[in-house]
């Protein structure tokens, strides 16, 4: 199982937080107040055009007029204007080297890219200005589980667990154990985020192809049928249950599953499919 599909920590350090706070922070003109409202109000392609027109009028001659290009990179972000973000945030850091958000902002935008080496720098710096912000510590801890880090990720995450239970921070656990060898650890980390949020999918998948993976194939079921209560249309769970019902021998059950998970996007199943039920065309 790809271990970067479901682990997540998008974290609740909540991108809203890292705009109000230069929102609050500069008194505006009312075209900049104009393009705040329409940011609150997702139009961020409009924003944009509002928030460019001010820098240019400004020529960033003083120190706040940089405040508007932070805007403009967050606004950047939610279009998927990745580089043209990154561009903005390379001007505003200078100038406000001592904002977290901003590098935290990097990391979010890295992690969308798909760098993690830079992500996790950004993160670290966002760690030197804000040490005490456990949500941040937890976030390194996720990514470093993507890295495969499960060492430098352990630590951050039991450090996190100490001072609060988190259903996330549970699952990554289960990841790290898993991947260390240690499935019982595992499993218990993946109870214990079931306990903490029985709404919570990722622990039931895990936990099934946990199972699917060490020959544990009725316990696996078990797991994979409550993550389809939660979602009839998970695909991949409703892989996993089609190859714990390979192995069990339930063929028509197991095809039934594997099309199904097909037909929603997991191709992984096409070679079962082709193996055991039929031959499928795409």
């Amino acid at each position: 199982m790809n271990k970067s599909t479901n682990i997540g920590f998008k974290t609740k350090l909540v991108s809203g937080l890292v705009f109000l706070f230069f929102v609050m922070g500069n008194a505006v003109a009312q075209s900049e107040a104009e393009a705040d409202t329409l940011m609150n109000h997702q139009k961020y392609e409009k924003a944009i055009k509002i928030y460019s027109k001010i820098i240019k009028a400004s020529s960033l001659k003083v120190r706040d007029d940089y405040r508007t290009v932070y805007k403009r990179a967050f606004a950047y972000y939610y279009t998927g204007q990745f580089d043209l973000a990154l561009k903005d945030l390379e001007v505003f850091i200078p100038q406000f080297p001592q904002a977290a958000q901003a590098h935290m902002l990097c990391a979010f935008i890295y992690g969308q890219t798909g760098d993690t080496d830079k992500q996790l720098a950004s993160i670290e710096k966002a760690i030197e200005l804000q040490a005490a912000n456990i949500e941040l510590i937890k976030w390194r801890g996720s990514v470093l589980v993507e890295k495969g880090e499960y060492a430098k990720a352990k630590n951050d995450l039991l450090k996190v667990r100490a001072q609060l239970d988190d259903p996330e921070l549970e699952t990554n656990l289960a990841v790290v154990y898993y991947s260390t060898e240690n499935i019982d650890s595992a499993l218990l980390c993946i109870n214990k985020s079931i306990e903490l949020d029985a709404t919570y999918e990722p622990p039931y998948l895990y936990a099934g192809s946990f199972c699917v993976e060490t020959e544990k194939y009725a316990l696996a079921i078990q797991y994979l049928d409550l993550a389809l209560r939660l979602n009839p249309d998970n695909a991949n769970a409703l892989f996993y249950k089609g190859l714990a019902l390979v192995e069990l021998k339930k063929i028509d059950l197991a095809c039934s599953c594997l099309s199904k998970a097909f037909k929603l996007g997991q191709d992984d199943a096409a070679d079962y499919l082709k193996e055991h039920c039929y031959d499928i065309e795409k």
